[in-house]
């Protein structure tokens, strides 16, 4: 399996969807199923039974996975493509429009 581009704590932006052109933090990865979870994008609504977590239960609004494809990395301001490259021993993200180094 190979690298995932986008992880934990990115800025993303949604490029496709009923979401489109909506930024957020990536606030869960999912690399089995190649899906993220975007704050404040693809809202849907859950029923929940009561239960000791949740007493009241009732109508929840939480964040649905979006596919990694759908949503680009925000590096400085603009939506940009994430490459790697080696630097000494370590593998780095760098970003594809100024060829900046990421992490």
């Amino acid at each position: 399996m190979s690298a995932m581009k986008i992880k934990k704590g990115d800025t993303v932006k949604v490029i496709a969807g009923k979401d489109k052109d909506k930024e957020g933090k990536v606030l869960a990865v999912n690399k089995k199923d190649n899906t993220v979870i975007v704050e404040g994008t693809n809202m849907v609504t859950k029923h929940a039974k009561p239960s000791a977590a949740n007493q009241q239960g009732g109508i929840i609004n939480k964040e649905a996975p979006i596919h990694i494809s759908n949503v680009m990395y925000v590096h400085k301001g603009k939506a940009t493509r994430i490459g790697f490259t080696m630097d000494g021993d370590k593998k780095v993200r760098v970003a594809k429009s100024t060829g900046e180094k990421i992490d």
